[in-house]
């Protein structure tokens, strides 16, 4: 009687114990991106369990939000004052990180970043280094979780289909896009009697993929808007020029029938779906999610055996990754790089907290693990990550890194904040869709387009 008597005492004080630890925890409230690959989503979570056993004075409340909510659920957060602690969403950079750090709605997370900021590739952590202008400096407003650029991504099958080899593939400019247009889609057609498009080019006004892409053509022409300390440079008749030439350029693909009519209703996902249905031989992408798709499924144990090696010789035999072709002018592109980053809110509850699960985030063990787990859709943004054996295990991935290895640039919106708003309207597609819907002259569009920007960023 007496040993059961000090059994349950025991359990009642360990009761008491155990209720006063779960008492004592503080909640840690966490919004991020649902990740495109299930691998994603069991990096962080297993990251979370491992900050949860290392500090066990907090309790993470985790929200995964699917891409198209992340923003829209932020802003209703801000507007609410009901904040959560860290926020991550994988287009924050594109559309509202500097307008927030501007607006001062932003934590100064400079006392994570000062400690490992040697560990960061340079030019991915100096995106992240932005304006407050409510104080008048710049710190560290955000924090480089992994960054994309644009990639090419073509069948190889379909190309020999049409009667052509990797090797017949120009590089330079002009005849690179011609090649894909002229030779292959007309090949393919000839050869098999099938509809297909020899580029999916992106042109969507909701698509985030359509601006990249344009950026992209743009860059080809030695564009530059913006000077280093944020100054307008679109009155410059060589930047309109260049804008005209990228947008002549960017809309032939449509306008001689080389994508598909629907690519400018397009979202984001739509030509990553063109793709794998095998209407279009060629797509720019700004992540290598096309291919990694069928890395996904070829190691998805819930898809049958026959899915599952489809999958793999999609992966590894048919589907090629490639750079674009060289600049109009010989020279070779220099791909701008979008780091994707998270913040905490000004107005966060418990920025304490917030601040210790970023730190161990940011920690290589951790963070490496992550962007890996998305089996190469996101490069690193730490030098030991970037060169880790992952990178150099497949030609998909390898090509990754050659592009990241031959150095980025960075977007408008990091000089300029007023860019995010750009971006936002996508004044891009815009442009692109005023010629080819409504049958505006380019160098009409494209005055329009430099008015706007002027209208918007104008200092």
């Amino acid at each position: 009687m007496r040993l059961k008597t000090l059994l349950a005492t025991a359990m009642f004080a360990a009761g008491l114990v155990a209720a006063g630890q779960a008492a004592a925890q503080e909640k840690l409230t966490v919004w991020w991106q649902k990740g495109f690959y299930k691998a994603e989503d069991d990096a962080l979570l297993a990251a979370i369990k491992k900050f949860e056993a290392k500090n066990p004075k907090y309790k993470i409340d985790l929200s995964l939000y699917a891409p198209q909510e992340m923003i829209p659920k932020a802003v209703a957060a801000l507007d609410a004052g009901n904040v959560p602690d860290v926020t991550y969403g994988d287009v924050f950079d594109f559309q509202v990180t500097a307008k927030w750090a501007y607006d001062g709605k932003l934590e100064d997370v400079s006392s994570i970043i000062n400690p490992i900021q040697s560990k960061f590739e340079p030019s991915a952590l100096s995106t992240t280094f932005l304006l407050n202008n409510t104080n008048g400096t710049r710190a560290y407003y955000a924090y480089p979780i992994k960054q994309q650029t644009m990639h090419i991504q073509y069948w190889k099958d379909m190309l020999a289909e049409a009667g052509f080899k990797e090797s017949d593939i120009p590089k330079d400019w002009k005849g690179y896009w011609s090649f894909w247009c002229d030779k292959v889609q007309v090949g393919y057609r000839q050869k098999t009697g099938n509809r297909v498009f020899g580029i999916g080019q992106p042109l969507g006004v909701d698509s985030s993929d359509s601006f990249y892409s344009f950026l992209t053509f743009m860059d080809a022409y030695n564009v530059k808007l913006v000077s280093d300390s944020g100054k307008l440079l679109v009155d410059d008749p060589a930047v309109r020029q260049g804008l005209i030439n990228a947008l002549t350029d960017y809309t032939s693909v449509y306008g001689k029938g080389c994508t598909p009519p629907s690519a400018t209703n397009w979202k984001d996902p739509d030509n990553n779906v063109a793709f794998h249905n095998k209407t279009t031989v060629l797509t720019h992408n700004a992540t290598i999610s096309i291919a990694a798709k069928w890395l996904d499924d070829m190691n998805n144990a819930t898809l049958t055996e026959a899915q599952r090696a489809t999958a793999k010789k999609n992966y590894t035999e048919l589907i090629a990754t490639a750079g674009f072709p060289n600049k109009p002018d010989g020279s070779k592109m220099v791909y701008r790089a979008a780091v994707k980053t998270g913040v905490i809110f000004k107005d966060a509850k418990n920025k304490e907290g917030a601040k210790k699960f970023v730190a161990f985030m940011l920690d290589d063990a951790n963070l490496t693990p992550y962007v890996e787990g998305s089996l190469g859709r996101w490069f690193p943004v730490t030098k030991a990550a970037q060169q880790s054996p992952f990178w150099k295990s497949d030609p998909h991935r390898l090509a990754v890194y050659n592009q990241f290895m031959n150095g980025t640039t960075p977007f408008e919106f990091t000089k300029n904040y007023k860019f995010t708003v750009l971006n936002n309207e996508n004044v891009w597609a815009k442009a692109a869709n005023r010629i080819l819907n409504e049958k505006v002259p380019v160098d009409k569009a494209t005055d329009e387009l430099i008015a706007r920007i002027k209208t918007v960023a104008a200092n």
